[in-house]
């Protein structure tokens, strides 16, 4: 069964972004002049997925009003004979087919795959975190969706890390499967540098099958009362085979400030408009 739906959730609270993400969340917050959520949607798009499920909140309205019609703008842009903007607020628009659900507890990552649960069905999917955001020629969950068709297994994507940040993720322990993929043997979080068992890191695009529903309904809260994905993703190793697929692309955590920054600047400079004045700007900082 091919891959046709995505879990994106954008309910949590964005508090590195404060005192901004108080009322803009954090997913809106853009690089350049695109929401960084919009990054994923577009990668969706681009890989052949055509609904998306977002998993908001009670202060994310805004993320879902942005890729619904606002018939006022409309008007005034065609009024302004204003067409460039016009087709790319439609352009956005008509990427994908959105829904949204509420998670209305902050309960972990894993909690909010499973909120989506309904709306996804007993069929496999997709999960995005936006914060992770992957210039890619191929779209990054294409790349998994790529191994998912040929190993009928949920696939991770991972990137390597120095051993000094391995305890930051998420790492996997695996055996060498085909060209940057692995099958995994198990995850362990946030290790210890010593107690790594790799130094690949999970980051944020998954296939999953829908059978991470039931891990996930099994995973017991840990300390702080929430429920996390990894959780669930160890258990389903030992029902079904899991790969992870070493990514290709640029990978940008636009989650933090400075990661946000980062992204902003790249993008920049890949645009040709800006890309001349941004770098001379830049040469005259860096002198003084």
């Amino acid at each position: 069964m091919s891959v046709t739906k995505a879990v994106i959730p954008a309910a949590g609270w964005g508090t590195r972004f404060l005192p901004v993400s108080k009322v803009v969340p954090k997913e809106a917050l853009p690089i350049i002049d695109t929401p960084v959520i919009q990054y994923a949607i577009e990668e969706a798009a681009k890989a052949g997925i055509t609904q998306v499920i977002l998993v908001t909140s009670q202060n994310k309205r805004a993320v879902e009003d942005y890729f619904d019609r606002s018939h006022e703008l409309e008007a005034l842009l065609e009024g302004k004979g204003d067409e460039k903007r016009l087709a790319e607020m439609r352009r956005v628009m008509g990427l994908v087919e959105i829904h949204a659900v509420r998670q209305r507890q902050q309960l972990g990552l894993g909690h909010a795959v499973l909120t989506a649960r309904r709306l996804v069905g007993n069929e496999p999917f997709a999960v995005f975190l936006p914060d992770d955001v992957v210039v890619s020629k191929k779209p990054a969950i294409a790349q998994l969706m790529a191994v998912f068709e040929r190993r009928k297994g949920s696939v991770l994507a991972v990137t390597p890390v120095p051993e000094s940040e391995v305890s930051r993720y998420g790492v996997i322990e695996g055996t060498k499967a085909g060209a940057r993929t692995y099958r995994l043997k198990r995850l362990v979080e946030k290790p210890r540098r010593e107690d790594a068992p790799s130094n690949l890191a999970v980051i944020g695009r998954y296939v999953l099958t829908p059978e991470i529903f039931e891990e996930l309904e099994r995973v017991k809260p840990g300390a702080i009362g929430e429920i996390q994905l990894t959780d669930a993703i160890d258990g389903l190793i030992k029902r079904q085979p899991v790969f992870a697929v070493e990514l290709e692309g640029e990978l940008y955590d636009a989650g933090t400030p400075l990661g946000l920054l980062k992204a902003s600047v790249a993008e920049a400079l890949r645009r040709p408009e800006m890309a001349g004045d941004l770098r001379h700007w830049l040469r005259g900082r860096l002198r003084g």
